[in-house]
């Protein structure tokens, strides 16, 4: 008699409810928190990749600038320490939403986004930062019939708008790179994005701005912002930050401009890693070039290899909570953690016995056109870039440059996109938006069953230009 297989939730069994990025020996210690007033030129609210970009490049334009950063907590111990590691050059949350949106800024937008992720990579190397950086570009995956046409369409419409660096792969090319039954084609960026460790990324840039003379306070969350004379004050626990200019990067959580807090609805994602692949393992997947993949459904699963060869497996689920509250308590959610689980083992039979490391969860910032949007408050004083909508890690370094822009009273060529001048639609008071998001996401699931056709719910949504995603 054969042996019975293993049941997919068994391989949690041992998993530490932690993030694995998070879970390492080099995680710096804090700095420690404002405790009295501060004065500065820039104050930077949030350190996250958003706070921490705007501050190093803040210093790296003018020395001379006074920079101060609090962050609520620690550097990186948000979304920017739990991601799945996807460094993209998109600025625009993918071309199929770039193109649906600013279809003539598109050009500019992949040029400047391209232009992002270099000065990525040389910043890592100008400052020393190790984080596991490898460009290896990332495979969208059909895994029904629909979506292989959808991939070989849009392999098509981006050779004739001349976006190269684009391969479309049929069933056997795909699998001949990373081997899954469920793989039917993939459409493979080439140059387009990179992999890398997102705590290292964040705590790298959190010693490159102290070593550049950037005052980081950590534990010290930001509660009240005012303007005072010719700037602008943030309360913290313990004292005041006066500034002449502030650059807000708090994302997922409530703004310190109340405006702009119908605009974001923190949504929560979810992720495993295995244990590390062996040898016998990794030869049964390929997977040699070491390439990110995501599958082409409405809920979709993202993965990668990591440095030392786990595999990350998040995605699908998107869970949001009623009134857009952010808990401790939402950053694990089993029922997601076992749904994962058994999709990872349909994707790939061939690691039945593998074991899940860690789980974990935690909030991101989505808005309603899926890519980040930009402006200024009290007077031009603040700037603000939020609404990444899971795509921060590259596009965040953009927008602090945005951000510093704004402040700076530049017209630039980035200042002038209409992208950066634009607003996305707000998300509806509760009970709607609750209500809303639930019947978006009941719609997603039946279009992903029932070849990718969109009811008359969600073409109104397109239609009207209000999208909910991860």
């Amino acid at each position: 008699m054969a042996a019975r297989a293993m049941n997919p939730v068994q391989a949690l069994s041992d998993t530490h409810l932690r993030p694995y990025w998070l879970d390492d020996p080099g995680r710096p210690e804090p700095c420690p928190a404002l405790v009295g007033d501060e004065h500065c030129d820039l104050l930077v609210v949030g350190g996250g990749y958003s706070g921490l970009w705007t501050a190093l490049n803040a210093k790296e334009r003018d020395p001379g600038r006074d920079v101060v950063l609090i962050e609520g907590e620690e550097c990186g111990w948000a979304a920017s320490g739990r991601n799945g590691g996807f460094c993209a050059a998109s600025l625009t949350h993918g071309l199929g939403n770039g193109l649906a949106r600013w279809p003539e800024e598109l050009p500019l937008l992949e040029k400047l986004g391209h232009a992002n992720l270099d000065g990525i990579e040389s910043a890592l190397e100008r400052h020393g930062i190790d984080c596991d950086f490898e460009r290896t570009g990332e495979i969208d995956i059909a895994t029904a019939p629909h979506q292989v046409l959808e991939l070989r369409e849009t392999a098509e419409e981006l050779a004739s708008l001349g976006f190269g660096g684009h391969e479309f792969l049929d069933r056997d090319a795909l699998r001949a790179e990373v081997d899954s039954p469920t793989f039917l084609a993939g459409l493979w960026n080439r140059s387009g994005v990179a992999m890398l460790h997102p705590a290292k990324l964040a705590w790298g840039l959190k010693r490159a701005c102290l070593a550049l003379g950037v005052r980081i306070y950590e534990h010290t969350p930001g509660s009240e912002l005012s303007s005072r004379d010719a700037g602008v004050a943030v309360r913290t626990p313990y004292g005041r930050v006066f500034a002449r200019h502030a650059a807000l990067g708090t994302n997922a959580f409530p703004s310190l401009v109340k405006r702009l807090r119908p605009y974001i609805a923190p949504v929560y994602d979810y992720a495993l890693t295995t244990e590390p692949l062996s040898e016998e393992q990794r030869a049964a997947l390929g997977w040699l070039r070491r390439q990110g993949l995501s599958d082409s459904a409405n809920h979709f699963h993202y993965f990668r290899l990591t440095a030392d060869n786990r595999i990350l497996w998040g995605g699908y689920d998107i869970v949001y909570h009623y009134g857009g509250e952010i808990r401790a308590e939402y950053d694990h959610h089993p029922a997601t953690y076992q749904k994962l689980a058994e999709h990872f083992f349909r994707c790939f039979p061939q690691l039945e016995g593998v074991r899940f490391s860690h789980a974990w969860g935690g909030a991101i910032d989505t808005c309603s056109r899926y890519s980040a949007f930009f402006g200024t408050a009290h007077g031009g004083r603040v700037a603000y870039a939020l609404g990444y909508t899971g795509l921060g890690v590259g596009a965040s370094r953009f927008g602090a440059d945005v951000m510093l822009d704004l402040l700076a009273g530049e017209r630039t060529e980035r200042t002038e996109l209409e992208m950066v001048r634009s607003k996305p639609l707000p998300f509806p008071p509760e009970p709607v938006r609750s209500m809303g998001i639930g019947i978006t996401q009941w719609s997603m699931t039946r279009a992903d069953e029932n070849g990718g056709r969109r009811n008359l719910w969600l073409k109104a949504m397109d239609k009207v230009g209000l999208g909910f995603d991860s």
